[in-house]
């Protein structure tokens, strides 16, 4: 069946399958190391550039990417209308009704719409920026103006790895965990109400568990998946985490149990 794409970006329309496949910007690509796939893949696809109708996000707004399952990618006005020619180019594939995309290896369905870059590394992106199961677009403010609360104190030295792991906790984590109720994404638990991993982890632990939550714990229908070193440097991971100590401090007398 047809599916429905929200765009919320200025004008508020609902694109199907079938209008987004007979644009005349659709062209067919070939995605190499597909993030969610893990080998090349081909795609029929729009620009999103094109697609969102806009030459530069309006000031002071993120492009806020929902999935059915829960999963809330924002993505900065810099990754969707970077400066120069050799920066990742972001591409909205589309899955025809009559031929869904394979499952990936985890057994998800990764359609109807998918995010996908073409040359990511030159920008930076991640794992968690290639959302799949995608049903809205929408402008929305800047993270780090919808939720002060997430930012560390101003007398934090500009060279400090907790500055390094509030960026990278928005880019990676937000996406499906909130941090003492600011975010959109409820895929997961709260990461700082009641308590703060890093409060009920032994260092060693909580390092394991990211890396791959099944050898710790494991259930039929978890959710998390490991970061690997690709994913997530050590240096990285060691920022998120002093990050998340850095915040388990810093709950309001309202967020404490």
């Amino acid at each position: 069946m047809a599916a429905e794409l929200l765009m919320d970006v200025g004008a508020r329309k609902s694109l199907s399958t079938e209008e987004l496949l007979h644009r005349s910007d659709v062209a067919t690509i070939e995605v190499p190391a597909d993030a969610s796939y893990g080998r090349t893949m081909t795609y029929r696809a729009v620009p999103l550039r094109s697609l969102l109708g806009v030459e530069e996000l309006p000031a002071g707004q993120d492009l806020q990417i929902t999935a059915t399952d829960g999963f809330v990618t924002n993505l900065p006005v810099d990754l969707i209308h970077p400066a120069g020619d050799k920066a990742a180019v972001p591409w909205l594939a589309i899955e025809p009704s009559d031929t869904p995309w394979p499952p990936t290896a985890g057994g998800k369905a990764t359609g109807p719409f998918y995010l996908v870059w073409l040359n990511p590394a030159a920008s930076g992106i991640t794992s968690e920026q290639w959302p799949f199961q995608v049903d809205t677009l929408r402008f929305v403010p800047a993270w780090a103006s919808k939720w002060p609360s997430l930012a560390v104190a101003n007398d934090v030295a500009v060279e400090s790895p907790l500055r390094a792991g509030q960026a990278l906790f928005a880019k990676q984590c937000m996406v499906c965990h909130q941090m003492g109720g600011a975010g959109d994404a409820k895929v997961g638990p709260d990461l700082n109400i009641p308590h703060n991993p890093t409060e009920y982890f032994q260092a060693w632990a909580l390092r394991a568990y990211i890396r791959s939550p099944a050898s710790l714990r494991a259930w039929a229908d978890m959710k998390m998946p490991g970061f690997d070193r690709q994913s997530i440097s050590d240096a990285d991971l060691d920022a998120i985490i002093a990050y998340l100590a850095y915040m388990a401090g810093r709950k309001t007398a309202a967020q404490a149990p």
